[in-house]
């Protein structure tokens, strides 16, 4: 079972030596890591060129102008030759070092279609400084309008079904990732396995979230997303989503406190 992971960067100078690193770090070797550079200007091609032979042949790389992070995704996804493909953004890592090997022992099961499990937000400038923890669960129809969707940087999908469905709409600007996961969880039912371990370590500041008018231009997108789909979206959406949050941000300070204690 071969894992595609799929970073792409741009001007990701600062961090990509982590994201790198744990994805070297995996005790599950056969991966296929691709690298999808934008066009940097920083020191980004040097990183990826000094740390090319450590991935002995298994890691490929491009540097072209492209359409944004959505646009990288696909090209990446284009260019993938493993059984399973899965998305780690370049300011982020992999929890440890075996999530790659819990996501191929999930793939075993034929019936297993796609993974996703728990990840932690960490602040930018320090990976163990935990900001808040995103506790998923198993998929259950209809939750994606309750508020519920995976971790995007935790889904991983069997490569066969991105021909039949697709890869990310890169008309929306900001949650094509959300728009996908809707897509093959919730509109063609594909089959899926929540590993309740943490799977990655996401610093936080992105551009969903890293700012009001992201988080407006996200959230107007999910609404496309559903609609797109023909998917009902209840006026009561937006503050059952925001509640949720609400919710997940205090219990993980709970739980944080408690760890400190």
């Amino acid at each position: 079972m071969t894992i595609s992971i799929i970073t792409s960067t741009y001007n990701s100078a600062a961090t990509l030596k982590d994201t790198i690193e744990s994805v070297l770090s995996q005790t599950w070797t056969d991966i296929d890591y691709i690298i999808v550079d934008g066009g940097s200007t920083d020191e980004t091609l040097q990183i990826i060129k000094q740390n090319e032979s450590r991935f002995h042949g298994k890691m490929r790389w491009i540097s072209e102008p492209d359409e944004g992070i959505y646009d990288a995704m696909n090209k990446g996804i284009a260019m993938a030759c493993g059984d399973a493909i899965g998305i780690l953004n370049s300011d982020d890592v992999l929890f440890d070092n075996r999530v790659i090997e819990r996501v191929a022992k999930a793939f075993e099961n034929p019936e297993t279609d796609c993974v996703f499990g728990d990840l932690l937000y960490v602040s930018r400038t320090d990976l163990n400084k935990i900001v808040r923890i995103w506790k998923g669960s198993p998929y259950e129809k209809g939750c994606f309008s309750k508020g519920w969707h995976p971790a995007h940087p935790t889904f991983y999908v069997r490569k066969e079904h991105f021909g039949r469905l697709g890869g990310y709409d890169t008309s929306l600007d900001i949650s094509a990732d959300f728009e996908f996961m809707l897509r093959y969880l919730e509109v063609h039912q594909l089959r899926s396995a929540y590993l309740p371990y943490f799977m990655v370590k996401m610093r936080t500041g992105g551009v969903s979230n890293g700012s009001v008018k992201g988080i407006l231009t996200g959230n107007q997108n999910i609404v496309k997303a559903f609609r797109k789909h023909g998917i009902p979206v209840s006026r009561f959406y937006m503050p059952i989503r925001i509640t949720r949050k609400a919710c997940d941000v205090i219990v993980s300070k709970i739980k944080l406190l408690r760890q400190k204690n």
